[in-house]
């Protein structure tokens, strides 16, 4: 680790530095998996905790924290370690909920500086084991239009027809067309609270979003497809580029500044300095699932890929025009789902108009 640039972590919108000692690992055990945690979890500056959430109490001070019960089982730790060492530590108590009833964390102290020290602590486990939950949400500008659709598998069938013998070309690995859809950035919403959270997050994008647009849908142009590693011998996923009809960045600054919005929320996790805009048409992810479901956009990883060789497809359809349509919402979409029309169940919407 560069100590002058040590590892930064984002919690609640301030910023901590984290000076990582020690990580051990515990094998999973009984009803509690303790998957490491720091022998101290030594924080600079922890004392300067934002003590706006802890009261004094007859008794002393009191804090209690809204986390997912999904990481209750980080905080308690293996045979309930972690909470011991951490109420020994900053001789505090840290009662938690049963495992699977969503409530408040609650911490006890004699000293306001002690309960600060151990909810700054407990903030820190819950953010680095946030971090390894697979995404439950993704937003989503939907393609699944009627007339992208019949582009679509139009275009599924030629290719069949005109590339079938080309390696790990088949059907399985073609989109679901009811699923197309561009993936702005993806979410792990960990209960309800987090869902109505990023609703009205997504609410509060509604008016830059009407002023980018003129209060109005944005038409768009579905043509060509592209790859996304470096040999069109070897592809995975071969995507339909998508574009404002008028050739403006409309579209992207309304990706970008959505998952800028949402990363400001602590929501989201910035993965590239720009979206990268894709409308996933063929994912080895795909190969014999019938969910059509993809990484980028919600996919059920295989434990391995075969690759396909696109140089015929690319060259035969890279300017293929699936259609064009106008676009006039931005969805919260959950990951593994369909609902009536076979789109991701939507958990919240905003429209352009």
């Amino acid at each position: 680790m560069d100590v002058l640039r040590p590892p930064l972590l984002n919690i609640n919108g301030r910023i901590y530095r984290r000076n990582i000692i020690k990580e051990e690992h515990y094998e999973e055990e009984e009803e509690f998996s303790y998957m490491g945690t720091t022998e101290s979890d030594e924080l600079a500056d922890e004392e300067t905790c934002d003590t706006q959430f802890i009261e004094q109490t007859d008794k002393g001070y009191r804090c209690a924290i809204d986390v997912p019960s999904v990481l209750y089982k980080y905080i308690i730790g293996k045979k309930g370690e972690t909470r011991k060492r951490l109420e020994f530590d900053t001789k505090t108590s840290i009662n938690i909920p049963k495992q699977g009833v969503e409530g408040q964390i609650v911490i006890t102290g004699s000293s306001k500086a002690a309960v600060s020290s151990a909810l700054t602590r407990v903030e820190v486990l819950v953010e680095s084991f946030r971090k390894k939950q697979p995404f439950t949400h993704f937003l989503s500008f939907p393609l699944n239009d009627s007339k992208i659709q019949e582009g679509f598998l139009k275009f599924k069938d030629e290719v069949l027809q005109q590339c079938a013998q080309d390696h790990g070309v088949e059907g399985s690995i073609f989109q679901n067309p009811a699923k197309l859809h561009l993936t702005v950035g993806t979410m792990a919403l960990l209960n309800d609270m987090e869902v109505r959270k990023a609703c009205e997050h997504l609410q509060e994008c509604q008016n830059f979003i009407r002023d980018i647009t003129e209060g109005k849908p944005l038409p768009l142009e579905v043509t060509g497809v592209e790859y996304m590693n470096d040999d069109p011998a070897m592809v995975d996923v071969l995507y339909a580029k998508v574009n404002a009809k008028d050739r403006s960045d409309k579209l992207q600054v309304i990706a970008d500044r959505l998952v800028e919005h949402f990363v400001s929320a602590g929501l989201m996790v910035r993965e590239w300095d720009r979206v990268k805009l894709h409308g996933t048409v063929m994912n080895t992810l795909f190969r014999k699932d019938s969910t059509g479901e993809d990484g980028g956009g919600a996919g059920r990883q295989t434990s391995e890929r075969e690759a396909f060789d696109a140089r015929n497809i690319l060259k035969k359809f890279g300017a293929y025009s699936f259609g064009e349509f106008e676009l006039n919402t931005v969805l919260l979409s959950q990951r593994y789902s369909a609902d009536c029309t076979g789109y991701y169940t939507s958990a919240g919407s905003i429209n352009f108009s």
